[in-house]
């Protein structure tokens, strides 16, 4: 069943023709960095069995990325057990909106992304939030706690961007992660929340020689915006905050995130 939802208006900033990778749950991007595995997340250390309860085992306290975090969730196709287990994407489509083809139904919103901005891990950005968040007073008033400076607390994720792919499809989704980055830069307040269509300061991840990447999307956003690549470097988009009481109805709110930070 499709919730109801609103009107899909923003008053947030556009952000127009930017570079989009693809990444998934329980993908392992790169296991000698540290930010390298989807199997967790910047806001949760256990983000692949919170995505989908599957539990294989638990990555070794020696790997880079995501040590002591529980593994064999996998928004795509999983394969192999312990140092043989691979999780690959799948090309989604609207037939069963977009939702995971040989995965059960997932316990969280499969209609994710990242930005580069980590209001958490990333001191700059933590310092920095109540600033230039612009939904963070608004949110403090909301909950009725001033969350600035409680480092369990995100005002990113689980945020609502709307965003507009090459196939002109608009579809929803919510910050699950953040990225694209280079190096340890996850404070891009210029490029998230910026008035002036500025480009990310990161300048990797990307076929287009003028850019480097902005977002990375979930294979269900990949379908749903006509990607031309499951997993490529070179689909734009162009897309603006959505405050969640305007997001229309659509597959995207069959299944909402709602748990915060998990560390």
């Amino acid at each position: 069943m499709v919730n109801a939802g609103g009107s899909g208006a923003s008053s947030y900033p556009m952000h127009t023709n930017i570079v989009s990778t693809t990444f998934w749950v329980g993908e392992i991007f790169n296991a000698s960095l540290a930010d390298g595995s989807q199997v967790c997340s910047t806001y949760d250390g256990q983000w692949a069995f919170s995505h989908t309860g599957v539990n294989l085992g638990t990555t070794p306290d020696s790997a880079d990325g995501c040590p002591g975090s529980i593994y064999g969730g996998c928004d795509g196709v999983s394969t192999g057990t312990g140092t043989n287990f691979a999780c690959k994407t799948e090309k989604r489509d609207a037939s069963n909106g977009f939702f995971p083809k040989s995965q059960p139904t997932p316990l969280q919103n499969p209609f994710y992304l990242d930005l580069p901005y980590d209001d958490v891990n990333d001191s700059t950005a933590f310092k920095e939030r109540c600033q230039v968040i612009p939904w963070a007073a608004a949110d403090n008033a909301a909950t009725g706690v001033n969350h600035c400076a409680d480092s369990n607390y995100s005002y990113m994720k689980n945020s609502w961007v709307k965003i507009t792919g090459p196939n002109g499809n608009t579809c929803y989704g919510q910050i699950e992660d953040a990225g694209p980055s280079s190096g340890s830069l996850y404070h891009d307040s210029n490029f998230v929340f910026g008035s002036n269509d500025a480009r990310p300061a990161n300048t990797q991840f990307s076929g287009d020689s003028s850019q480097g990447a902005g977002m990375d999307v979930s294979p269900a956003l990949n379908g749903c915006l006509g990607f031309a690549s499951l997993d490529g470097d070179s689909d734009h988009v162009s897309w603006q905050f959505v405050d969640k009481a305007s997001v229309p109805a659509g597959p995207w709110l069959n299944v909402v995130t709602t748990s915060g930070v998990n560390w």
